[in-house]
């Protein structure tokens, strides 16, 4: 099984503080069944300062580590963008990184709170220069879960999108369950991945999510998911159902 988004390389950004950290996650990773997983540090949040190089050299340090050690796991290099004006040029000038550094696609954050006005265009840009931007965590944007159609015609634009592993297994609260879940049911999910930042509160939760997801939609959704980070690790072409607009439900506080 493959995850698509972690915070594992140590002293890098909010995730693992230190190498040992990397190696308890690296391990936890492995027993809910992850045997490839990219590493996304943060790129563009003013706390966090570092360049390419120091990524590289902990990404080979990890690696090398994971081997030591016998860790069935290999960890690929990649990183969470927060999205800027100027993203485009960035990755034409290498300065941030795809997942798997050369592929087509690029894990892209939006603010918490909003969408920056020009992400459309941004978007569609991205496309026309032939990479495959994914929204991570969309079903966290305060924006998305007020507005979710603003989320069906990105996706219906051509748009990947990224849910949490543990949003779905509600860690963070009943709101944002639901409105993983509806996300799902309307084809707006073509990945689940972890975000794991550390082996406590911001753990994998990989077994808890497919629990949820196949009671809920069946064994095809989890099959679907998973193919799809499999089709992601090999640069190809991701199978996306037709999307749909999703179904507001009155249910009492969780519209």
């Amino acid at each position: 099984m493959i995850d698509i988004h972690s915070h594992i390389l140590a002293g890098i950004d909010d995730g693992a503080a230190h190498l040992s950290e990397s190696i308890d996650m690296a391990k936890q990773a492995h027993k809910e069944g992850i045997r490839l997983i990219y590493a996304t540090p943060h790129y563009l949040d003013r706390r966090f300062n570092y360049d390419l190089d120091t990524l590289q050299l902990k990404l080979k340090e990890l690696n090398h580590h994971l081997q030591e050690e016998g860790i069935d796991l290999i960890v690929r290099s990649g990183q969470e963008i927060r999205a800027s004006g100027d993203l485009k040029e960035l990755l034409e000038s290498n300065q941030v990184l795809s997942l798997g550094e050369k592929g087509k696609f690029i894990l892209i954050e939006f603010p918490s709170n909003h969408i920056p006005e020009y992400a459309k265009r941004l978007l569609f840009d991205l496309q026309l220069s032939g990479y495959q931007p994914i929204i991570a965590h969309p079903e966290r944007n305060k924006e998305f879960i007020e507005h979710p159609d603003l989320l069906y015609k990105l996706v219906k634009n051509g748009i990947l999108t990224q849910v949490t592993t543990a949003s779905i297994a509600g860690k963070f609260g009943k709101k944002i369950k639901k409105f993983s879940l509806d996300l799902i049911e309307a084809n707006l999910v073509h990945f689940i991945a972890s975000d794991a930042h550390n082996t406590n509160n911001r753990n994998f939760f990989w077994k808890e999510a497919w629990k949820e997801i196949s009671n809920q939609f069946g064994q095809d959704t989890v099959y679907y998911l998973k193919e799809n980070a499999e089709i992601l690790a090999e640069n190809g072409h991701i199978v996306v159902e037709q999307p749909m607009r999703v179904k507001k439900k009155k249910i009492l506080g969780l519209l």
